[in-house]
């Protein structure tokens, strides 16, 4: 499986670094089988004149298959829901997966989440406006074990 990162930098050896905020799935390393996801993620976190990076890995998903995994479905469903704002609301929220795969919240997610998380829709009128939108997907890395499955192949230079 290929999988992509975008980032201002070329990143060859991945690693699990803290965030300086909450994200859908937690601390791990975020990639997507979409490249022009990644592609757009690399674009937002520079500056015009500066050069960020597509990041292209291969995934053994065979030899990973003893990681412990949550796949998610997409359109997303109450699971996800939970499992989205535990991450996003609880500053130290833990779960114990090597991988989570599922859908990524774009901003017309984040949009409709936040009118989720401040009482203004409730979890049935969320997953109704979710299943209207095209959502591409992420899998991120939470251990230094589902890492190791991870080979880096090139790093694609976009700009601005």
């Amino acid at each position: 499986m290929i999988l992509y990162h975008g980032s201002p930098h070329m990143v060859c050896v991945p690693r699990i670094l803290t965030p300086n905020r909450t994200l859908d799935y937690g601390v791990g390393f975020y990639t997507t089988t979409s490249e022009q996801q990644a592609h757009d993620w690399a674009l937002r976190k520079i500056t015009v004149g500066s050069c960020g990076y597509v990041n292209v890995y291969e995934f053994d998903e065979a030899a990973a298959a003893d990681l412990k995994r949550r796949n998610f479905s997409n359109p997303p469903e109450d699971d996800w829901v939970d499992f989205v704002y535990a991450n996003r609301n609880q500053r130290f929220f833990l779960h114990d997966y090597d991988l989570v795969y599922g859908p990524v919240a774009n901003d017309r997610v984040y949009a409709a989440f936040a009118l989720y998380e401040q009482g203004l829709l409730n979890k049935q009128e969320l997953l109704l406006e979710l299943k209207t939108y095209m959502l591409v997907d992420q899998m991120v890395f939470h251990t230094e074990a589902a890492l190791g499955y991870l080979k880096f192949i090139e790093a694609k230079e976009v700009r601005l």
